[in-house]
């Protein structure tokens, strides 16, 4: 019955939204808006990214819950930083995992999607299999500079594995840019342990501060 009620309103609320926006709509507290928007996202009917002024925007549509998957919808499902992407990869017919979309986060050398992609680290299950994909893409490095700074910022993210990380110290070869040759100015131990530079410094990291999820 609870799924028959929230199909209704989305069909009720096809188009853009912000939680303000909807509030009013409804005619509910900020917090029941917040819950409708929580209940239409596990059931596949929200999209959401960031407007202007970092706002969350949230796109409501039947249409939203089909069999295909972009890899952009599987980090934005994790990212406190949502991703707009104008020419979308779908996938169809199965599951994107946290690896492949790590993979290809990284790929896209942007600083937008390094940084949302520090939230991918939280759900990786099989190290081994990104192994493989990272070695065959050359972003064994990149990935074992990333995990070090999202372990600063991710509340309890475990390390890596032993087998990985030995990995990434023996692949070390010449020094990778993770986009345009820019660097750190607060990660410059973990820049020069990995041969890495990172685009990134803790001013740009601020939205993961507290993320305990």
């Amino acid at each position: 019955m609870k799924n028959t009620k929230y199909l209704r309103i989305a069909e009720r609320l096809k188009g853009r939204w912000t939680v303000e926006t909807l509030r009013k709509e409804l005619g509910v507290s900020r917090n029941k808006a917040i819950y409708t928007i929580h209940r239409l996202r596990k059931l596949g009917y929200v999209k959401t990214w960031y407007g202007r002024n970092k706002v969350r925007v949230y796109y409501i549509s039947l249409e939203n819950q089909s069999h295909k998957k972009s890899y952009t919808d599987v980090i934005n499902k994790y990212a406190p930083v949502g991703l707009a992407e104008w020419q979308t990869h779908y996938v169809y017919g199965r599951e994107i995992t946290a690896e492949e979309a790590l993979i290809y986060a990284l790929k896209k050398r942007d600083v937008r999607y390094t940084i949302a992609s520090l939230a991918l680290f939280r759900h990786i299950k099989d190290w081994s299999a990104l192994y493989r994909m990272a070695k065959k893409e050359g972003l064994v490095h990149e990935i074992a500079a990333l995990h070090e700074v999202a372990r600063l910022f991710l509340k309890k993210l475990q390390r890596m594995p032993k087998r990985f990380y030995n990995l990434a110290l023996k692949d070390k070869k010449s020094r990778k840019y993770i986009k345009d040759k820019s660097s750190s100015e607060d990660f410059k131990d973990i820049e020069r342990k990995w041969k890495v530079d990172i685009p990134l410094n803790r001013a740009d990291l601020s939205e993961y501060r507290g993320i305990a999820r």
